[in-house]
Formats: C-alpha cells, sequence, structure tokens
C-alpha cells in the first residue's frame, strides 16, 4: 500500500504542482507591472529598429528589456507571498531558447566552414565569369536565393548573390536596385517551405505543434513550395521588363575550391537528414541530430588539420591553407549578435506572455478576426516588426488553428518582410552592401508589385493545400 501511495505521488506531485502554478499566476495586464514591462520592450524595439541609425547591436537593448521585465515580474510574484512561480515560467522559457541556439550554431558553423572552403566565392566566381546578360542574371540570381536559403539562412544568401549583383552591375543602378529586391523576395520566400530556410520555420517545426486536424512535421512545411514559388515569381516577373536587356563586361579573379570543401557540403546535407530522422523517427529534439552532426564535422576538420600537417612536414604546396581550417573558429564566427538578439526577444516576448498580455492579444485577432484574417495581417506586421518575436508571440499564443492556417502563418511571417527593405534580415544586409544604391525608398516603390506576390501566394496557398484547412 505505501509503494502504491509512493508511485501515485511520483505520478501525480508534478501534475499538482504544475496545476497550483497556473492558478497562482496573477494578471497584471492592468497595473504598473504590465505597462512597465510593455513600454521597457516598445523601447527597446525602437531602439533595435533604429539599428542602422545608431550603429548599436540589436541584442543590447532587448537583453537589457529582458532582465528588467522578468525582474520586476519576480519581485511582484514575491511581494505577494507566491515563490518559484515565475522561476518556472523563466525556466521554460530558457529551455526554448537553448534548444533552437545551439540548433543555430551548428548551423551556422557548417555555412561559416563552407565559406572558409570557398563554397560560395567559387559560385559567385563561376557565375560572373559566365558573362550572363542583366535579365539572365536577374533569373539565375533569383533561383539560386531561392533554393539556396532553403538550407542556408536569408542573409547568408542574400550576402552571397549580393555580391554577385554588386560585382557585374556596379556601373547599373537600376540592375543592381532590382537585383537586390529580387534577392530579398527570392530569400524571404525560399526560407518559407523548408524547417532549414528560416527561423520563424524552424520555430513551428521545433515546436512539435498538433493542430486541430493533424500534426505538422518536417515534410509538411513542402506544401508550402509552390506558393512560395508563386510569391518570388509574380513580382519578379513584373520586374524582368524593367532590367536593362544589356550585356556587362566580365572580369574578375577565379576562385576555386579549398580542399575538403565538398566533403563538408556533404557533412551538412547528412546533418539535415540526422536532424529530421532524430526527430521524426526517433521522436528526439531535432538539435540532437544537429549537434551529433557537428560531432562528425569536428573529426573532419581534425583530420584536415592532421593530413595538411603531413604536407607541410613533405614540403608539398598546394592552393590555400589548409591548415588554417579550425573548426572553433568558425564556431566563432556565429552570428552572435542575432543569437543574442533571439534571446532577448525570446525572453521579453516570454514575459510579456506570462504577465498574459499575449493570451488578451489572441483574444483580439484569433476569436475576433479569424485565423485567416490575423495570418494575412501577421504577415504585414512582420514587414515592420522582426518575423522572429512575431512569430515566438504566435507560438506562445497557441491558438487553435488546422494544418492549413498554421502554415499559412509560417508562410506570411516569412514573405511579409519583403514587403519593406528594414522587413527582413536579407534588405537590411543588402541596403548595407549596396549602399546608396539599394534603398528604403527604392524597396518602397516595389512594395506594391511585391504586394501582388504576396496575395498571390497566399490565394495559391488557400486554393492548392484547402484539404489541410
Amino acid at each position: 500500500m505505501q509503494r502504491l501511495a509512493l508511485l501515485f505521488a511520483l505520478l501525480f506531485t508534478p501534475l499538482l504542482a504544475h496545476a497550483s502554478e497556473a492558478a497562482a499566476r496573477l494578471d497584471m495586464t492592468g497595473n504598473w507591472v504590465g505597462y512597465t514591462s510593455a513600454g521597457l520592450f516598445l523601447l527597446a524595439y525602437l531602439a533595435v529598429m533604429s539599428e542602422e541609425f545608431s550603429h548599436l547591436r540589436k541584442s543590447k537593448p532587448v537583453m537589457l528589456a529582458a532582465g528588467l521585465i522578468w525582474a520586476v515580474i519576480a519581485w511582484y510574484y514575491q511581494s505577494h507571498g507566491i515563490p518559484h512561480v515565475v522561476e518556472a515560467a523563466l525556466r521554460h522559457n530558457l529551455e526554448e531558447y537553448a534548444e533552437l541556439m545551439l540548433f543555430l550554431i551548428v548551423a551556422m558553423t557548417f555555412i561559416n566552414a563552407m565559406d572558409e572552403r570557398n563554397v560560395f566565392e567559387a559560385l559567385r566566381s563561376w557565375l560572373i565569369h559566365k558573362e550572363f546578360g542583366y535579365r539572365t542574371l536577374f533569373w539565375v540570381t533569383g533561383i539560386l536565393a531561392f533554393f539556396i536559403s532553403s538550407i542556408a539562412d536569408n542573409l547568408t544568401t542574400a550576402l552571397l548573390m549580393g555580391a554577385v549583383v554588386m560585382a557585374v552591375g556596379h556601373s547599373n543602378q537600376r540592375f543592381v536596385v532590382l537585383g537586390c529586391i529580387n534577392l530579398v523576395i527570392a530569400a524571404n520566400a525560399g526560407g518559407a517551405f523548408c524547417p532549414f530556410g528560416d527561423i520563424t520555420t524552424l520555430m513551428v517545426w521545433q515546436k512539435n505543434i498538433t493542430a486541430s486536424n493533424g500534426a505538422i512535421g518536417f515534410w509538411t512545411f513542402f506544401n508550402l513550395f509552390i506558393p512560395a514559388l508563386v510569391n518570388y515569381l509574380v513580382p519578379a516577373a513584373i520586374m524582368h521588363f524593367f532590367v536593362p536587356d544589356e550585356k556587362p563586361a566580365g572580369g574578375g579573379q577565379h576562385a576555386s575550391l579549398k580542399r575538403g570543401a565538398l566533403t563538408i557540403v556533404l557533412l551538412f546535407l547528412f546533418t539535415i537528414a540526422l536532424a529530421v530522422g532524430f526527430h521524426s523517427m526517433l521522436e528526439l529534439p531535432p538539435v540532437m541530430g544537429m549537434l551529433t552532426g557537428m560531432a562528425l564535422l569536428k573529426f573532419y576538420a581534425y583530420y584536415l588539420k592532421k593530413r595538411a600537417s603531413r604536407r607541410e612536414r613533405n614540403a608539398i604546396e598546394e592552393i590555400g591553407n589548409p591548415n588554417a581550417f579550425d573548426i572553433y573558429r568558425e564556431v566563432a564566427r556565429s552570428e552572435w549578435d542575432t543569437l543574442f538578439f533571439f534571446y532577448g526577444v525570446v525572453m521579453c516576448v516570454g514575459g510579456l506572455g506570462f504577465i498574459g498580455y499575449l493570451a488578451m492579444l489572441s483574444e483580439t485577432i484569433y476569436g475576433h478576426w479569424g485565423a485567416t484574417n490575423a495570418n494575412i495581417a501577421i504577415g504585414v506586421i512582420s514587414a515592420v516588426v522582426d518575423n522572429i518575436p512575431v512569430m515566438f508571440a504566435v507560438l506562445t499564443m497557441q491558438p487553435d488553428m488546422s494544418v492549413g492556417e498554421w502554415l499559412l502563418v509560417t508562410m506570411t511571417a516569412g514573405v511579409g518582410g519583403s514587403l519593406l527593405s528594414i522587413g527582413s534580415a536579407a534588405g537590411v544586409a543588402l541596403m548595407g552592401q549596396a549602399r546608396g544604391t539599394y534603398t528604403f525608398f527604392a524597396h518602397l516603390k516595389w512594395t506594391p508589385v511585391i504586394a501582388l506576390g504576396y496575395a498571390a501566394s497566399i490565394a495559391t496557398h488557400l486554393l492548392i493545400n484547402r484539404g489541410l484547412f
């Protein structure tokens, strides 16, 4: 009997504790704690949006706001004699962030390793030496950006293809502007249909969402391939007629792949397969597969170093400096500002959700507007506000939606950033790369055309994926 009582305690005590914590939560949406927290987040995000002018890294204000928001919340709960509830909620948010951070670090390390081995430089060099015309180059760079961004982030893809556009079209401003807009649209659209293509898509996949009519697995996202392709093709087809029908001069130095480059590319593809397998077959977090693949990359880096040492002892010359390949240097080259920005956003939005604001927002937009209208509006919002906090807020709300609606908000949050140049990392990066030529207002002139693609992609999704709603 005592053993049975002990078993009962072990099974049900965590559930009872969770229920008591939920009951102990205070509604702070109408008092000074809620107003102060919302104000801190608003000030922090205004600082983020002014990064281009202030040159203040975007991670700094949101990290500070996150700490202050949770400190205020914890103090309020302590003053009401309710301990541990805030700590449990904070740990839950930290766990979600840690899983995504490790996943992104592995992905960034592979991208940096391929960059160091000249994979992207060789592709850029090949495109330049092909001496394509402006219109051909417009389509080649756009299509490559669309597919590359499905496995690499849109920032890396935009910078890679942007270097090609700048190298061959520096003397033709119209081509540079249209080429950059084309890349922003293509990179954002390509990241929408694959979990590895965009942080927001990755967030939805890792959340293990069970919708009202089924679960959302890895391959479910590929239902967005055709709508995402439409999102890119509609504005690209219109802009094609405004691209100069000329042929630029060739030139530039030829770049060769360094030793081990193709092996690292294959290891990256295998690591993606591992992440999918760990998640779908073993029901483990995808990050376990990513970290396992990173271990293989570390062993291969060790092999490259040892082989280079033997060659140096034998005084064998070869192109490049293979011994310079250091896996931990590639880890260090990760986008740490982005990772810490992501931390700040997750913690800030998590704090606002704990206060009760996200429940209010969910009731307003999903309860009164309807899921489809709300998801379309979220895409428009992501043109102004970064899609990471927007998507994290939706995931925290957890509205009861069908698979089709979850795919819709995944797509709109990703491609909605193309409406303005400041709506995505790709647009902001290209404004810096083509400073003075590709600007906010140069992009704004084409926003109506981009909006046509946005509307067409939504209509396509509602039509061909209607069975998922």
